[in-house]
């Protein structure tokens, strides 16, 4: 069952759910809280690889990270990050979010965007229960044209479903988790601290 508006509030209210700052009244709509983009950005950069051999592991993976991303890109307010056609970029959430354990979180982009060309998440949009950091986004350019995004402006939208109990293994006490408690667009599968 997912939280209408009024159970939103009320979640927020109450402190079970947290996202950080407390968003507008305004920006709470029927299902969901709207999410407004960051000011960190990676984008790919140029290399030599071949190609990346997703079936590596963990270790290997990151170290192909480091030689296909950028390092992380500060923009102040007034700036613009530009995501040419056909581009693949990582973005970052303004907001915080903190879920309890017992509630999933379901990321969405918006359909102003979409019908432009640009995809918000590729394909992970689940924030699993346990979860606590901003959000990373997925940018991918699917028009013909360069999209010009701004810090602060509205990105997407989270919805948040009800679980049928408490999870046993939430994503705060994984020991496998690698992006708990995240404030920038990590590449690496360094633990974070927990809260």
């Amino acid at each position: 069952m997912r939280l209408s508006d009024k159970d939103i509030e009320i979640w927020l209210d109450k402190g079970w759910l947290q996202v950080i700052p407390t968003p507008k009244k305004k920006f709470i709509n029927g299902a969901t809280i709207d999410l407004k983009l960051g000011n960190r950005f990676r984008v790919f950069k140029d290399h030599s690889l071949p190609f990346i051999d997703l079936s590596s592991s963990n270790n290997v993976i990151n170290a192909y990270k480091d030689k296909v991303m950028s390092s992380e890109i500060v923009l102040s307010n007034n700036d613009f990050f530009y995501l040419p056609p056909r581009s693949l970029s990582l973005a970052i959430t303004k907001e915080k979010i903190i879920l309890p354990n017992n509630l999933i979180g379901w990321l969405d982009g918006r359909s102003s965007l979409a019908r432009l060309g640009l995809m918000v998440h590729a394909t992970a949009h689940r924030i699993d229960p346990g979860w606590k950091g901003k959000i990373v986004l997925e940018f991918f350019n699917c028009g013909k044209v360069t999209l010009a995004l701004k810090p602060g402006m509205l990105i997407g939208a989270i919805s948040f479903e009800i679980l049928s109990s408490i999870s046993v293994r939430p994503y705060n006490i994984r020991s496998s988790t690698k992006y708990f408690n995240q404030s920038s667009i990590l590449l690496n599968s360094s633990r974070l601290k927990k809260y």
